[in-house]
């Protein structure tokens, strides 16, 4: 699929979409003042042809209700709403074509750069998509040299603005995490592999935050927020499992289900005197240390 057809399918979803119900002489009359164009009208058969394939590699099906006017619409809207990567592909995509189409915007919206993305990305998918195991030469922060492995791709995942890959390493004989930004080198093999049917990568992730799921035993952890950084936690939960215990007018104690990974100490430190760990006491001894070291480097300037 080259990306001229693929910018294509995801203009007619989003189109559709935004519009709720439409008919394919109004979808035509927007397809003639979009730059995708070149304007030119899109004639049935292709019109047709583009429904097969979103629905192919998006799994999101144009239906039509032939009743008072043969009027498009997309049936499973609720599931797109629901999040997930429909529903990222499909912002992500829309925003770049209205931006491609306004170019005097361009330098007025800004974005976050996940450089890692570039050139592994698709490769890696593509890899996915055709259950072929990729070889990697990925260089850990952990060792000096960089290390080879072979890696059934199971899925991947964005955070902190790093794409990764998570997939079965034959060498370590199990399921690991490789940022792209330390891969050097990456080959596509022709040895097949079978997606296990197990595996499910939201529920692989489920009881972490971020990227790392290896360490630790689930754990019901609290922490206190002060002042106006418990707006923050409550419009963008910190994760899935987040409750608010317990409120007052100076705090929020927020309650959660999860383990106590360094993605979670390094991000709850992020957030200097807004937030406090109450248990466990083991992870808030943790912290505690954590947070007299960092003093520590800054005690000579302390009066």
């Amino acid at each position: 699929m080259t990306k001229d057809l693929f910018d294509k399918y995801i203009w007619l979803v989003d189109t559709i979409y935004r519009a709720g119900k439409i008919t394919f002489e109004e979808i035509n009359e927007r397809w003639l003042r979009s730059k995708l164009s070149d304007g030119k009208d899109i004639p049935l058969r292709t019109f047709h042809n583009w429904r097969i394939a979103i629905e192919q590699v998006f799994d999101i099906n144009i239906e039509c209700n032939r009743r008072g006017g043969y009027y498009y619409y997309i049936e499973n809207v609720d599931d797109i709403e629901k999040g997930g990567i429909r529903n990222w592909l499909l912002n992500t995509f829309a925003v770049n074509n209205l931006i491609n189409e306004s170019h005097h915007l361009k330098r007025r919206i800004l974005f976050e750069e996940i450089p890692s993305g570039q050139q592994f990305l698709t490769p890696i998918i593509e890899a996915m998509r055709d259950g072929l195991e990729i070889e990697l030469c990925h260089q850990s922060y952990w060792y000096d040299e960089p290390m080879t492995y072979t890696v059934q791709p199971y899925c991947v995942k964005v955070f902190k603005q790093r794409w990764y890959v998570v997939g079965f390493c034959k060498e370590r004989d199990a399921i690991r995490t490789f940022s792209l930004d330390r891969i050097h080198q990456l080959i596509t093999l022709e040895s097949k592999f079978t997606y296990p049917k197990g595996f499910d990568p939201a529920a692989f992730f489920t009881d972490s935050f971020g990227i790392i799921v290896e360490e630790g035993e689930v754990e019901t952890i609290r922490i206190k927020v002060y002042g106006m950084h418990r707006l923050y936690m409550r419009a963008l939960p910190l994760h899935h499992s987040q409750q608010e215990v317990e409120t007052t007018d100076e705090f929020s104690i927020f309650e959660y289900r999860m383990k106590q990974t360094f993605d979670l100490k390094q991000e709850l430190l992020s957030k200097g005197k807004d937030i406090e760990v109450l248990s466990p006491s083991s992870f808030r001894e943790e912290m505690a240390k954590a947070i007299q070291e960092m003093a520590a480097l800054y005690q000579p300037h302390l009066k």
